[in-house]
């Protein structure tokens, strides 16, 4: 089987593309093919002029931005690892991700160079700062490195077992690098693809179906790129010489991405669920004829419940797009999928397992179709490598089964009669809010430090506009009163914004089962009531 090395997919298909073709689409911003191909060519020379070896991490710490995805192209060209970090997080959980993936270098967008002033000096293994930006004293100005050069491709034998890396939160709360294998992650892609039909199966292959065919679809990306679910769909635009569409404003803005679409004519679309999804189509509904966005094919959608109601509204404006809502996390791609179009509903929650996917019970059984057993979803090879300097996590959710090494993250579900998934949920009670994974566990530890703070727990409530709120429900100690503020406020101090309870409630609740166990069923039940829903 052909090995596939995405550096070398991007020294491929560049050359063949138009060089006036837009490739990165930022606002009024746009980096042609030609322009990217010679950026990233400059800067990952300038990476490795500045110690990086092959293996060696590069942090990305921005927004999105066309120099994330152009940083993403370096780092492959010059066989460098990529680890996202959360721009939400706070300076000390940024720290965890430089330390915890020995970070070489870091790019990071010149609105947080007090946050790395502030940890520098405790990074052990980052030795080069390049700042989208200025630049200046300990930092480089990225623009500078990125146009300095002559932009000819790199001469370097890349593999097919090149790393690439996601961070992702792990059941405590801490993240953890999920490692792939380049070759093994574009393998997922094409089975993927294969469903539909041929696929190019070498480069060379692929390299004379875009000299054919041209540039691949825009693509409008809402989810930060920090994010699988943005990344992934990123890369796809990225790898197929398409034109990747980034959204300007801080924070989701509907409009804007109705504007992206119907000025470059998307065909593809990147959503994060009901939370992206409400606001858009009310946004279409509002002003039906602002917005042009027929032109748009396929809308995918993972991590946050996406309701057949939300659908149904995109599609009466999308009439030829297909609706695909993935069933994946970063270490599990391919565990399932939901499609809808014009022509046919599915029920909310309800998945087709993936061709890769197995659901097996808590003694690694097989659960039948229409048993009514619960199991957990599991997803064959090919699949990561592991945790990265984690064989503990690596050994619980990678496991052989009938000789198999499977992938199980955690999901429960009931398999259907007709073989389809209604998901349960993640057996850690992880909160999605906006896309964003909350794991209880991390805010309950900051909220009991507080002197008025018996005992917490933190539960995630429907949210018509997040998806699921954090909230959280305490026991204060004796005398205390409840000051809901000042207890938000103390998360804050420790825990990046999206994470602090939306809400703080206290009453007669029982947190704890007889055993000593978080009682999360009476936690959750309790808020309800409180709030009235």
């Amino acid at each position: 089987m052909y090995e596939w090395n995405f550096g070398d997919i991007l020294d491929g298909v560049g050359p063949v593309l138009p060089k006036d073709a837009p490739a990165l689409i930022h606002g009024d911003r746009v980096i042609t093919q030609g322009q990217l191909q010679r950026r990233s060519n400059n800067l990952a020379r300038a990476l490795i002029a500045r110690g990086a070896q092959p293996g060696d991490k590069v942090a990305f710490y921005m927004q999105n931005r066309p120099e994330y995805t152009e940083t993403l192209a370096a780092c492959f060209k010059a066989r460098l690892v990529h680890v996202n970090v959360n721009y939400r997080y706070t300076p000390e959980e940024v720290h965890y991700i430089f330390d915890n993936s020995d970070a070489q270098a870091v790019v990071y967008g010149a609105e947080f160079r007090r946050n790395i002033e502030a940890i520098r000096g405790r990074l052990h293994t980052a030795k080069t700062f390049i700042e989208v930006g200025p630049g200046g004293g300990f930092a480089e100005a990225y623009e500078t490195l990125a146009e300095t050069g002559a932009g000819e491709p790199l001469d370097i034998r890349r593999q097919g077992d090149d790393l690439f890396f996601l961070y992702t939160g792990g059941t405590t709360g801490m993240p953890k690098g999920v490692m792939w294998t380049q070759n093994d992650l574009r393998q997922v892609t094409l089975a993927a693809a294969r469903l539909m039909g041929p696929v190019p199966e070498t480069l060379e292959e692929l390299v004379a179906a875009t000299c054919q065919m041209g540039p691949g679809p825009a693509s409008v990306i809402g989810p930060p790129l920090m994010h699988g679910t943005g990344l992934f769909t990123a890369m796809a635009g990225l790898l197929a010489g398409g034109a990747v569409i980034t959204l300007t404003r801080p924070n989701f803005d509907a409009e804007e991405m109705a504007e992206a679409i119907a000025r470059w004519r998307a065909a593809n679309l990147t959503i994060v669920g009901d939370p992206f999804a409400r606001p858009l189509a009310e946004a279409l509904d509002r002003d039906p004829d602002r917005f042009d966005v027929t032109c748009v094919e396929r809308v995918t959608s993972s991590g946050v419940m996406w309701s057949r109601e939300i659908k149904q509204a995109l599609l009466r404006h999308m009439p030829k797009a297909v609706m695909i809502d993935a069933f994946s996390s970063s270490e599990a791609l391919g565990l399932g999928s939901s499609m809808m179009t014009a022509a046919g509903e599915v029920s909310t929650a309800k998945f087709a397992l993936g061709e890769r996917a197995r659901v097996f019970d808590e003694d690694d059984q097989p659960v039948a179709p229409g048993s009514g057993k619960r199991g957990l979803v599991a997803v064959g090879p090919p699949g990561p490598v592991g945790y990265y300097k984690d064989p503990e996590k690596t050994a619980r959710t990678f496991r052989v089964i009938d000789g198999v090494r499977y992938s199980i993250p955690g999901d429960w579900c009931v398999v259907e009669a007709d073989g389809t998934l209604t998901l349960l949920g993640r057996g850690n009670a992880c909160i999605n809010t906006a896309g964003e994974k909350v794991f209880p566990e991390e805010v309950e530890e900051v909220l009991k430090r507080h002197d008025d703070v018996e005992d917490a727990l933190v539960v995630g409530l429907p949210d018509p506009k997040w998806g699921q709120s954090v909230t959280g429900v305490v026991v204060l100690r004796q005398g205390a009163r409840l000051d809901e503020a000042a207890l938000i406020a103390h998360v804050r101090q420790s825990l990046a914004a999206y994470k602090s309870p939306k809400r703080i409630l206290t009453g007669e609740v029982n947190l704890r089962a007889p055993n000593g166990k978080a009682d999360y069923k009476s936690a959750l039940a309790f808020a309800k009531r409180a709030l009235g829903q």
